[in-house]
């Protein structure tokens, strides 16, 4: 692995263009909003994307040299060709992490890694999220304490329409009542996955210095660091002799 992780933040970058509250928030994007934090942090290197870039923000060239690709998006998850996730996807199988925040449990690209349809229980309210840390060994926790506490986030809520994780890293329960899982890690192919939930856009939440953190960690961890054993696929010839004969009774079938 290089010493510098090359992380590309992808954001749809439409809230923050025609909603008043949203570009209070975050007047340059959340993906600016982020990258500003990532950029400070040792061996990332970070590029940013939208929708409304050439290309979509994501060339090809872009795309060849992501190791980690965090992605942002809501209402406009169609608008993204389905080229383009064709492409993200292989790059994914083949071993580059991925890191989805919070809506885009909606988009082409997760619902296609994680094949199911997304979508569940939802709610704004302004109340308050506790995301529990369920697995306080793991690196992508490493420096949060045992919760993180967000006095104002978007509820999503159980039974959600995506898969059981590997690992379940964050339990998140609402002031209303609800619980979700908050903080999956899905294997792909040869590419690690996160999904993280909390980052309603009317709300600071990439500000908070807990979740920047989880984030940050994410990116090391879903990051390909070591070549992953080959996985060999279509038609191969057999490892020892095979005695049986083909359909066609033409002997053995590699004959």
């Amino acid at each position: 692995m290089a010493a510098n992780i090359r992380v590309t933040i992808w954001n749809e970058f439409y809230h923050e263009q025609h909603l008043a509250i949203v570009k209070e928030i975050y007047p340059e994007g959340i993906h600016q909003a982020l990258g500003k934090h990532l950029t400070q942090q040792h061996g990332l290197q970070i590029t940013t994307g939208t929708l409304y870039d050439p290309d979509h923000g994501l060339p090809d060239e872009v795309i060849e040299q992501t190791d980690v690709l965090i992605w942002w998006s809501h209402m406009k998850d169609n608008e993204v060709p389905d080229v383009l996730v064709d492409k993200l996807y292989e790059r994914v199988i083949s071993g580059m992490g991925a890191i989805f925040l919070h809506s885009a449990s909606g988009s082409k690209l997760f619902k296609r890694l994680m094949g199911t349809g997304g979508g569940g229980k939802w709610r704004e309210a302004h109340e308050k999220e506790r995301l529990w840390v369920l697995k306080p060994g793991h690196p992508i926790v490493n420096g949060i304490g045992e919760y993180i506490e967000l006095p104002h986030e978007e509820m999503y809520g159980e039974p959600s329409n995506i898969p059981e994780p590997d690992e379940l890293i964050f339990m998140s329960w609402f002031e209303g009542g609800e619980v979700m899982r908050s903080g999956n890690v899905y294997t792909r192919g040869k590419g690690r996955v996160f999904y993280f939930r909390p980052g309603h856009e009317e709300y600071p939440t990439y500000y908070n210095k807990d979740v920047l953190r989880v984030i940050e960690n994410a990116a090391r961890w879903v990051a390909p660091h070591s070549a992953p054993p080959c996985i060999t696929t279509g038609n191969v010839a057999s490892l020892e002799p095979i005695k049986g004969v083909r359909r066609d009774g033409r002997g053995n079938p590699l004959d």
